[in-house]
């Protein structure tokens, strides 16, 4: 199980990941942060990135938030 912090960019003109520690990352999403379409983006995104399904990801905290908590199972 992985905790990371993630500093979310919505409404991007490419989808990004940049790691700056082993915890913190900044992802830019092309998706806009309304009616959790960002959220869903972001879950796609961690998941193909991290190698796991997208039901293993998740947003603890921050769901409303730029800054969010997600865990990352398996």
């Amino acid at each position: 199980m992985r905790r990371l912090l993630i500093d979310v960019k919505p409404n991007s003109s490419k989808i990004n990941i940049e790691k700056i520690t082993e915890q913190v990352y900044k992802v830019k999403l092309t998706a806009q942060a309304i009616e959790g379409k960002a959220n869903e983006q972001l879950i796609k995104v961690l998941a193909e990135y991290f190698g796991v399904s997208k039901s293993q990801v998740e947003i603890k905290n921050g769901k409303n938030a730029k800054t969010k908590l997600v865990i990352i199972y398996g």
